[in-house]
């Protein structure tokens, strides 16, 4: 069986979604990291800011890395629903979803959020094209960009804090479910450790929705200015 038919197959699509799946968790934690710094002050933000920026071509090539990643995500799973759908052509006259968790259920739903989502955050800090706030272009007086400024004032902006805390809420229930699902497919999970691995989802979820609530909510009330 060739390379392309096996991510076309259920076994080859899933596999594919939970690697992809796991890039795609490991930037989100390291990009938390990364922002919360805008808690030990402007100098320390900025700094981080510019150093990313400073990587030039090597900048560039990882987002190239994580937008393949993002889309590959998002094929493998299109094609696994596809398949889903295909194979039980007829709806079921009583859904009983009681054994299934919420967060089970809308990983579509929530994955589409969160694809709509990434492109309005990068159409906010990154371009500049939508901001409500009015932040972006803050600039230091060596005429580089003031990132702690674009930060604390966008999200000081109700409406930008609102759509940023929705949309954590959303992937913190994608993730949810998942980071458990992923280590199923991969087959870290089984009946010794399942209520183990089952608990690393939700916790992951937990410690991210507070590090990414914490940034909006600390700029609306003033921790941050």
């Amino acid at each position: 069986m060739s390379l392309g038919t096996t991510m076309k197959s259920s076994i080859g699509a899933k596999a594919l979604m939970a690697i992809t799946g796991i890039v795609l968790v490991l930037f989100v934690i390291g990009h938390m990291v990364g922002n919360l710094q805008v808690f030990l002050g402007p100098d320390q933000l900025n700094h981080y800011a510019h150093t990313l920026q400073s990587l030039g071509p090597i900048l560039w090539i990882i987002r190239l890395v994580l937008l393949t990643t993002l889309v590959a995500h998002i094929w493998s799973a299109a094609v696994v629903v596809r398949m889903s759908v295909a194979a039980r052509p007829v709806a079921y006259q009583k859904r009983k979803d009681l054994a299934t968790g919420f967060a089970a259920r809308t990983m579509l739903v929530s994955g589409i959020v969160v694809a709509l989502f990434i492109v309005y955050h990068i159409l906010h800090f990154t371009t500049g094209t939508i901001d409500m706030a009015g932040s972006y272009g803050q600039l230091l007086p060596d005429g580089g960009k003031d990132v702690y400024a674009m930060v604390v004032q966008g999200f000081q902006h109700p409406l930008t804090a609102l759509v940023y805390c929705l949309a954590t809420l959303v992937l913190c229930l994608h993730l949810s479910h998942g980071v458990s699902s992923l280590m199923q497919t991969l087959g870290f999970r089984n009946d010794s450790n399942a209520s183990c691995i089952d608990k690393i989802g939700p916790v992951l979820a937990i410690i991210i929705l507070i590090g990414n609530l914490s940034m909006p909510l600390a700029a609306l009330t003033g921790l941050i200015k």
